[in-house]
């Protein structure tokens, strides 16, 4: 099959999935779209093989083509820190971090432009699938400053890491602030714990959780070099920034 031919299969049996007619755009740009909002809206259920093979193959050319970087690539800033600006789903580390909701199952708002929405969708169907078995587990949402695990099936990265970061309302309080801080260990002890050896943080609790981007880039710095000092653990960490502003904050917290 070509991409043409994966995506149109892909988006014909969805529709099928969900008994549902639609009318399939011409141009490959409408049909991407309609295939993203298609896995978005996708509840945790059961997918055939078939369905998997085709939708493998899509997703890791569709990553291809837009140029994988690794961190072999990168230049650390400091001893085993980096600062990388780009589409998190498109590096190559062993693994990424998710900033995600309380249920774990990533966006189902076709189409949105937050992190988790882009993971899940460039992950694949089965991301959705091993968070809602962790869901059904602890039959309970998840809490905020914890961590999990799940393979990346379609990234590039081994792993995702997925945590629930403060929703700020206000000014930003003590609790927030510890709060915030918690991802970031959780995460790192929950790596090491898994052999690990890098792992890229997204910005977490910043834009739809509205932490303000340079106190979080000086939280996220401080408890990252606390963990590394602490634990003498020789994790590479990857800050990954997708905006200019972000990038200039940890340039300046890292010198």
């Amino acid at each position: 099959m070509t991409q043409a031919e994966r995506r149109y299969w892909l988006i014909k049996s969805l529709l099928n999935e969900r008994r549902q007619a639609a009318v399939i755009p011409d141009d490959e740009a409408g049909q991407k779209r309609l295939l993203r909002s298609l896995f978005n809206i996708r509840m945790p259920q059961a997918v055939s093989g078939e369905f998997i093979e085709i939708q493998d193959a899509y997703l890791q050319e569709e990553t291809k083509k837009k140029g994988i970087t690794d961190i072999q690539m990168l230049v650390p800033i400091q001893e085993g820190i980096y600062i990388w600006q780009g589409d998190i789903t498109t590096l190559r580390c062993d693994a990424i971090v998710n900033a995600a909701n309380a249920q774990l199952l990533g966006c189902f708002c076709p189409c949105h432009g937050c992190i988790d929405n882009a993971i899940h969708t460039y992950s694949g169907v089965q991301l959705r699938l091993s968070c809602a078995a962790i869901m059904e587990g602890q039959m309970e949402e998840e809490e905020t400053g914890q961590a999990k695990i799940t393979p990346a099936y379609n990234l590039p990265c081994k792993y995702v890491l997925h945590t629930v970061g403060p929703i700020v309302t206000g000014r930003v309080t003590d609790k927030d602030i510890e709060l915030l801080a918690s991802c970031y260990r959780s995460c790192l002890k929950l790596a090491d714990e898994n052999h690990i050896r890098s792992i890229a943080f997204c910005c977490i609790s910043t834009g739809e959780y509205y932490f303000p981007n340079d106190k979080a880039a000086e939280i996220a710095v401080r408890t990252v070099k606390a963990y590394k000092k602490a634990t003498n653990s020789n994790i590479g960490v990857i800050f990954n920034v997708f905006k200019d502003i972000d990038r200039e904050l940890y340039e300046e917290v890292l010198g």
